[in-house]
């Protein structure tokens, strides 16, 4: 698959087999995610990979949009330390172009993911700060569920036209 299929054809798959995934994919996955541009270089993020099934049911239980996770055999928490900025406010961005590679890598793995978001939602944050007892500089972003899947991705056509300027709104 090259990178414009991914693009396309990336969707938020919600149904997963029960079938592990593999160290060797999870370690891949970590890997293009760290490819990700960041600001001034800073690379501010932290992950948490979540394979016990107490912690899944845990985190499945506390993020409202978050069930799949029951059934999947594997989350990946996105942090940003704000701590390792250079430029402030920037870890967001940093972060979710981390999230976004792991997203369209993951079916060239025969994976499938979709992102449940946590920041800025206030509950959220603190539910999983909590949780894992982190420093006041690590905010949890996402949570990203990942596993194998009957169901694929496909293309959809969402360009608007009439969303485009150039060189003024």
């Amino acid at each position: 698959m090259d990178a414009i299929e991914a693009i396309e054809t990336r969707r938020s798959i919600r149904s997963f087999i029960d079938k592990k995934v593999e160290p060797e994919k999870i370690e891949k996955l970590l890997s293009l995610a760290m490819c990700a541009p960041s600001a001034g270089n800073q690379q501010p993020w932290h992950f948490i990979v979540i394979d016990d099934e107490k912690v899944k049911n845990d985190i499945a239980s506390l993020h409202p949009y978050a069930k799949m996770l029951f059934d999947a055999p594997l989350g990946i928490i996105v942090l940003g330390d704000t701590s390792l900025e250079k430029y402030s406010g920037y870890w967001v961005q940093d972060c979710s172009a981390a999230i976004m590679n792991i997203l369209i890598a993951a079916p060239s793995l025969d994976l499938q993911t979709v992102w449940c978001g946590i920041y800025p939602t206030e509950e959220r944050v603190k539910s999983i700060k909590n949780y894992f007892n982190l420093p006041d500089n690590v905010i949890p972003l996402a949570l990203i569920v990942v596993g194998y899947s009957n169901k694929k991705g496909f293309k959809v056509d969402r360009f608007k036209k009439d969303r485009v300027r150039y060189n003024r709104f």
